[in-house]
Parts: C-alpha cells; sequence; structure tokens
C-alpha cells in the first residue's frame, strides 16, 4: 500500500516536468487581440471591401521585420481577394474604422515553408499591429447625413445654384486635412456644374440654409487614387461637415414677402418718389449686417433712380405708407462678387425687413380735404386775412409732431405774410370759420431736407389736421394801414399838436392810434402796432431826423407805387 502510494507522486512530479519543458503547441488559426475598439462603428470590414491601414509587422520575440509607418503610408488594399496573406484577409473583417488589433498568424496563414526572401523565415509565426484609417466599397456612393435641419425651409439647393459655405473636411478617421472656418471665409462656388468633387457636387444637391449636414463619399467621388498630392492621399474617403450659408441662382430676382399692409392704402410708391423707410439688413443665414434703427434716423432716398442698389430700387415700388415687407435680393442685384469689403462678403443674398414711414414725389403739391364745412360758409379767407386755427399735426405715419390743443392756445397767423410753411398758406386759403380740413404738405411746401430739429425729420411729409377758429379781414395788399373814412384835409396840423411846424414820433403814435379807437382807421392785423406806426413815421420822415415836416408829409395817393405809405 505504502508502495503504490510512492509511485504515485513520482508519476505525478514526472508528468509534472515534462509539461513544463515540453515545446509550443504550433498555431492553426490566427489569434486576435483587439486593443483599442472606439465607441462608435457605423461600418466593419466586408470582404470586397477596400482599406487603408498601418502596421507594424513582428516576429514573437518582438523583433521588426516590416512597417508601413517607416514607409509613411498607408498600406491599400481589397480585403478577400487574395491581394494579402490569407491570415491577414481574415483578420481584417469586422474592424471598424480607428479599431486596433494584435494578430498572431501561423505560418499555414502566412508565408508558409518557404517564407519571404530574406525577412521572413520559414515556418514563422507573424505578429501585426494593425490600425484601420479607411473602409470603402466599390459600389458605395455619397452618403448625407443631415443632423440639424431649420424648422422652414422655403428653398433647397438645385443644380446651377451658387451657394456660400462653411466646412471642416476629414479623412473617415477624422484627420483634418481642410477647414474654410480656419480661413475665415466661407466656400463660394456653383453646384452641379463640375466645379466641384463630383461626391460635394452630389452631397449639397437639396440643401437647406442655415442645414448643417454629414457628407461622406468614397475616393472614386473625390480624389481617386493619386489624392490631393498634399494632405488627402490616395484612395482615401472623405468625411465633409457642411453648414450652408447662403443660396441663389443666377436666374433669381429679387423675392418679396408683405408682413404688414394697412387695411387703407390710397396711394402706392412709384418710379420717382422720394421715400423715408426704416429697415434691418441681414444675410440669409440671419447674421445681421445693419440697420436704420441703430442709427435712430430713417433712410431717406429717391426710389428707381439707382440712388440704392438695384434690388432695393425694385422692391421698394408699389408699396403703401405703413407697409412692412422683407425684400430679398440676389448678389447680382446687390453687392456682387466683391460685397462691401466690411459686414457683406461678395456673392451674398441680402435681406432686409423695411418698415415705410413716407413718400412723396418733387411734382406734389399740397392736398386738401375737407372733413367740415358749416352750411354758410362766408367770407374766405384771403391773402392779408389774420386767422385763427387750432392743428394737430404729425407726421405721414401718424406720429404726432404738434398741436395748439396741448400748448392752450391757437395758431394766429397773417395769410401771405410769410409767417408759416408755404404749405400751410396755400392749405389755408379760401376757408371759412368752423370749417375743418386735413393738409397733406409735401417736405418742399414744408420744412425741407433739413426739417426741425429735435421736431421734424428732414425730408418729412406733413399732415395737419386743422380748424379755423376766426377770421379777420386783412388790409388791400401793400398797406399797413387805411382810412375808414374820408381824410382830414388837415391831416398835417391836426397831427402837429405842440404847433411847432413839425411832427414828433410821439405825436404821430398818439394821432394814428386814436383814430384807430375812434374807428377811423385800421393797421394791418395781426401785426404789432408799435412797429407799423414806427415803419409809417419812418418812411414819413424822408430825411430820417426824427422829425416829419409839411414838406415831407405825403398820403399813399400821392407815392409812388411799392412806397408803404399812409
Amino acid at each position: 500500500m505504502r508502495l503504490s502510494v510512492h509511485v504515485m507522486i513520482y508519476l505525478a512530479l514526472l508528468i509534472t516536468f515534462v509539461a513544463c519543458n515540453a515545446p509550443p503547441v504550433p498555431l492553426d488559426d490566427i489569434v486576435v487581440e483587439k486593443t483599442f475598439v472606439p465607441e462608435k462603428c457605423e461600418r466593419a470590414v466586408k470582404s470586397g471591401d477596400f482599406v487603408r491601414y498601418h502596421y507594424n509587422g513582428m516576429f514573437p520575440d518582438g523583433k521588426k521585420f516590416d512597417s508601413s509607418y517607416d514607409r509613411g503610408s498607408t498600406y491599400n488594399v481589397y480585403v478577400g481577394k487574395k491581394q494579402l496573406i490569407e491570415g491577414m484577409d481574415k483578420a481584417l473583417v469586422g474592424m471598424c474604422v480607428n479599431e486596433r488589433r494584435l494578430v498572431k498568424i501561423p505560418p499555414a496563414l502566412a508565408y508558409g515553408k518557404n517564407g519571404y526572401g530574406d525577412v521572413i523565415p520559414p515556418d514563422a509565426i507573424l505578429h501585426f499591429d494593425v490600425l484601420l484609417l479607411d473602409i470603402w466599397n466599390p459600389e458605395d456612393t455619397v452618403q448625407t447625413q443631415t443632423y440639424y435641419k431649420p424648422e422652414k425651409c422655403n428653398r433647397t439647393v438645385q443644380v446651377s445654384d451658387f451657394i456660400r459655405y462653411h466646412y471642416n473636411g476629414t479623412l473617415l478617421d477624422g484627420t483634418l486635412f481642410d477647414s474654410s472656418h480656419n480661413r475665415m471665409r466661407t466656400y463660394d462656388t456653383y453646384v452641379g456644374i463640375g466645379w466641384l468633387i463630383a461626391g460635394m457636387d452630389q452631397g449639397l444637391l437639396g440643401m437647406c440654409v442655415g442645414e448643417k449636414r454629414i457628407i461622406t463619399m468614397p475616393p472614386s467621388l473625390g480624389y481617386g487614387e493619386n489624392g490631393d498630392g498634399s494632405d488627402i492621399p490616395g484612395q482615401a474617403s472623405l468625411v465633409f461637415d457642411v453648414i450652408l450659408l447662403d443660396l441663389h441662382n443666377p436666374k433669381d430676382t429679387i423675392s418679396v414677402e408683405q408682413q404688414v399692409v394697412p387695411e387703407t392704402c390710397t396711394r402706392k410708391s412709384q418710379e420717382g418718389d422720394f421715400m423715408r423707410y426704416h429697415y434691418n439688413g441681414s444675410l440669409l443665414d440671419g447674421t445681421f449686417f445693419d440697420s436704420s434703427y441703430s442709427r435712430n434716423r430713417t433712410y431717406d432716398t429717391y426710389i428707381g433712380k439707382g440712388y440704392v442698389i438695384a434690388g432695393m430700387d425694385q422692391g421698394l415700388l408699389g408699396v403703401c405708407i405703413g407697409e412692412r415687407r422683407r425684400i430679398i435680393i440676389p448678389p447680382h442685384l446687390g453687392y456682387g462678387e466683391e460685397g462691401t469689403g466690411t459686414k457683406i462678403p461678395g456673392s451674398a443674398v441680402l435681406v432686409f425687413d423695411i418698415h415705410v414711414i413716407d413718400f412723396h414725389n418733387p411734382s406734389d403739391k399740397v392736398q386738401i380735404t375737407n372733413s367740415y364745412k358749416p352750411d354758410s360758409c362766408s367770407p374766405l379767407s384771403k391773402k392779408g386775412d389774420f386767422v385763427k386755427c387750432h392743428y394737430n399735426a404729425s407726421l405721414l405715419d401718424g406720429t404726432p409732431i404738434g398741436s395748439t390743443h396741448s400748448f392752450g392756445k391757437t395758431y394766429d397767423v397773417v395769410l401771405g405774410a410769410g409767417q408759416m410753411v408755404p404749405g400751410m398758406e396755400v392749405g389755408l386759403q379760401d376757408m371759412c370759420v368752423g370749417e375743418k380740413r386735413i393738409l397733406v404738405i409735401p417736405p418742399h411746401l414744408g420744412y425741407g431736407e433739413r426739417g426741425v430739429e429735435g421736431e421734424v425729420p428732414g425730408s418729412a411729409v406733413l399732415v395737419f389736421d386743422i380748424e379755423m377758429i376766426s377770421l379777420e379781414e386783412g388790409l388791400p395788399d401793400g398797406y399797413m394801414f387805411i382810412w375808414n373814412s374820408e381824410v382830414s384835409p388837415n391831416l398835417f396840423t391836426e397831427m402837429d399838436k405842440n404847433k411847432d411846424s413839425n411832427v414828433e414820433p410821439s405825436e404821430f403814435s398818439d394821432y394814428i392810434l386814436r383814430q384807430v379807437n375812434d374807428g377811423k382807421g385800421r393797421l394791418a392785423p395781426g401785426f404789432d402796432a408799435n412797429r407799423i406806426i414806427d415803419n409809417m413815421f419812418s418812411n414819413q420822415d424822408r430825411n430820417s431826423d426824427g422829425k416829419i415836416t409839411a414838406d415831407e408829409f405825403k398820403l399813399k395817393a400821392d407815392e409812388p407805387a411799392n412806397h408803404d405809405e399812409l
């Protein structure tokens, strides 16, 4: 019993010794160790695919026999078409881009008993450290993946359109080879007419402005077998991350979107009109470039006369006062291929959101509309009459600029005396007390190009809602004083109260005022009485010595024409 136990222990030790010193069992298939697997694997290698990969080839002892890194170029080959040793053909299947594998290949699936020249000895086990960089198949087409699309898409890219876009260009493994963002300048080109590589020509079709998409293309639709000679290697798949910023066609005309149209529109703008409007200007992707609002001043210009870009000249025709519209202008009707050199890039589509404040034509006259007229409307106002009115004044868009009601007093003027703007002079003629009118006064009959600082903008059309409160008949044209009765033949003597044969200023003034108070004479209404009398005295005082003599004294009828006199 003891002997059998000793024998068993001996046999166990012998087996252990033999097992520990046995030669390694030869491989009969490849062994694959995945040393890195990317989180995202959109595509794995299949038989028939074309791949680009880097590798280091080593013997089991770690001695390197070959390396694509040393040659500075990837190994490019079809998989499963016997262009590789059998073990590598098997090892590459199922790999993802950027995956790394350590592959052990037995001689039977490598170079076998013959080896490979002086590089690989017979019956050599080979180890390959492989990094996959690219996969494609001859049947591949362009692949697009939209990851952002605007809610509103009025138009998509078609063949022959001209577009502006930004992009990042990478290889399939993520290596960046180009970027328009880095150059801080969009890529501007026609689509579908051969100005781009074929894959990009196809991949851009159907995009909306503001859309972002990934365009992936095989080398046959990119830079082919030779690459671009610098950053893009031959046989490389390309990936473009694109955002479309602008889109137009050379055949485009302006596009007008009416946003707000007033219920009443008595007049629409025409060629030759002068317009005041506000605007916000942006590019088609929404990038802001200018605004009249930020300057707190309207843009004032003639339309249809070439004072503004052609597209705006067209877009401002046929609008109403108060209308808001969006005008979309292609570059050939905007700032063309050159842009403005600052905020507007070349070949940019422009978007203007405009609000029309007012417009007029240089041939316009005062527009008079009666809002109320008494049944008995007499007398009618005329040049020289002194009138009192109430009014509410506004701009053509309704912005108030003044009101006599808020001042608490009437507007008192003499018609034809140059005391108001010409348009008001016209509008108050032939009006009776109690009558109400709406006066629309063009700027050339109002406050002109300069306006009134802080109150009336330049070139503004004025609207007066006016009511005549009272009317005092004026004197005949050219007179500042008239007699209501026969003139005394002893006029000079009556004025010369101190009988010194001279009429002093005080004597003259007292006499005229007494005649007015007694109803025997009238001073022109609406003027300062003392100034009128002073002017009358000066006209009689021929030698300007401060007194009037009998020889100097003359009545109006005795004077030459245009001499303001008694």
